[in-house]
């Protein structure tokens, strides 16, 4: 955990753009979120792109960590809350489907990424991981969401996208924003009110040193 770097803001930051901004810096701590498809019903997302447009007019990167930190209370919780909701199929309920996206998320790791914690959850996956020179996010994302959802979509008999295109990330500032991230994902289930076998959480021994 000593190794672990976190977000620098006097340190390069690469941004990038596809309906939503991404900060990335080379090393760094990520907590990621992407949903499937059907996770959020498109009135509720609707609503909360205009008021996010809104908000974002008003507040111009970069941020403080105080507007930041309002700007995920106000947005990233909503949508947290809507995901825990169980909206959609949500085909991660079946185990077949929740282990591809589980050993998918297993592959790269120590490749092109190093894996802290996750948890699949019925429609969404939360992941807490530091990312490898050579391998931004939008690259690690796109192979992540198109290898499982061709392998979802064959297996069920279905065609058409799976994920939604883009994903939520943040990265991680501190010591005390990482040990919150790793329990969010250690308690999302439960707030979510979910039994064991419709879900899925990993924990590698640096997230299991969090109390």
């Amino acid at each position: 955990m000593n190794d672990l770097r976190f977000f620098n803001p006097y340190s390069d930051v690469r941004l990038t753009a596809n309906r939503l901004p991404h900060w990335q810096q080379e090393g760094a701590v990520y907590f990621v979120t992407f949903r499937l498809a059907d996770a959020i019903p498109q009135d509720l997302r609707a609503r909360w792109s205009a008021e996010r447009d809104t908000w974002l007019q008003l507040h111009r990167q970069p941020w403080t960590s105080k507007v930041e930190q309002e700007y995920h209370k106000r947005f990233s919780a909503a949508i947290d809350q809507w995901l825990d909701a169980g909206h959609g199929a949500c085909i991660f309920n079946r185990i077949d489907c929740v282990s591809i996206v589980d050993e998918t998320l297993h592959f790269f790791d120590g490749k092109r990424l190093a894996l802290i914690s996750f948890v699949i959850m019925p429609n969404h996956v939360h992941v807490l991981f530091v990312q490898h020179a050579g391998f931004p996010l939008e690259r690690l994302l796109r192979s992540w969401k198109t290898f499982t959802a061709r392998s979802i979509n064959k297996l069920l008999g279905r065609s058409g996208p799976l994920w939604q295109r883009d994903y939520f990330d943040r990265l991680v500032r501190d010591r005390h924003h990482f040990a919150n991230c790793i329990r969010y994902i250690r308690r999302n289930p439960k707030k979510a009110k979910l039994k064991p076998a419709r879900y899925i959480v990993y924990q590698s021994e640096v997230a299991q040193s969090i109390n």
